[in-house]
């Protein structure tokens, strides 16, 4: 009988380590998650953008009507007082300017601001920024 029990013992154990060997070698990681490209770290939360705002006197700019009132100014006194006021400002900021006195009528004269605020960059060689819009 104790020939029976250690055969019992064997054959249990021998069911054991097969049991565990098949069940482990079946185990397969999983693969790490993939790098982001975006930072891990989060920025604090930003200050709520402000309205752009025009960093000259906008009442100087009453000196552009002239400029719009003869679309064929290339040169003159009317071209260089305007578009002095606004040479050292980037694109932008000159025409956040431009429109800020369209609108106030700071010209003196109702306009299709779309076009006036075009016209008056593009004749002091300044370019209109892309998306934006005079509102």
């Amino acid at each position: 009988m104790a020939s029976n029990t250690v055969a019992s013992a064997a054959l249990l154990l021998t069911l054991n380590l097969v049991f565990f060997t098949l069940v482990s070698s079946t185990y397969v990681p999983c693969p790490p998650p993939p790098k982001s490209h975006k930072p891990t770290h989060k920025s604090p939360p930003s200050a709520p953008k402000q309205p752009a705002t025009c960093p000259k006197d906008t009442l100087k700019l009453g000196v552009c009507a002239d400029l719009l009132g003869s679309v064929h100014v290339v040169v003159g006194p009317s071209r260089t007082k305007c578009c002095s006021l606004i040479s050292g400002l980037a694109d932008l900021d000159a025409a956040v300017c431009l429109c800020t006195a369209i609108k106030a009528n700071v010209l003196g004269v109702n306009l299709n601001v779309p076009v006036s605020l075009s016209l008056l960059l593009n004749s002091c060689e300044k370019q209109m920024p892309a998306g934006y819009k005079c509102a």
